[in-house]
């Protein structure tokens, strides 16, 4: 009994033995794998973050530009206004003018006229 008992023992250390060390080998090969490709989503995950750094930046930058021309079209409308109204205010003060000399010299012909 004690020689089959080694005999099953043997058979057991023969072929379970050699699977466990298979998978142990495969089983750090995978954690190699998973180490490896955990550097790499990190690398990756660098990546997508200063392409989005930059691209923010880029952004900021374009907005910027965009609200200085912006402000600078405003202000060009807002001087262009201010010499129309100039222009508008010199234009009503001669038609004043105009019609004054226009009832003064009406004054004057009737005067005339009247003689």
């Amino acid at each position: 009994m004690a020689s089959s008992i080694e005999a099953i023992q043997k058979i057991l250390q023969e072929t379970i033995a050699p699977s466990v060390s298979r998978i142990e080998v495969e089983l750090a090969g995978v954690k190699a794998d998973i180490r490896s490709l955990q550097s790499e989503i990190r690398r990756l995950d660098d990546k997508i973050d200063n392409g989005l750094a930059r691209l923010d930046s880029k952004i900021d930058n374009g907005l910027a530009r965009l609200d200085s021309k912006i402000e600078s079209l405003r202000n060009e409308m807002i001087n262009g206004f201010a010499r129309h109204d100039e222009r508008m205010d010199h234009l009503e003060d001669k038609l004043t003018t105009a019609l004054e000399i226009r009832e003064r010299l009406a004054a004057l012909e009737a005067k005339m006229s009247l003689h």
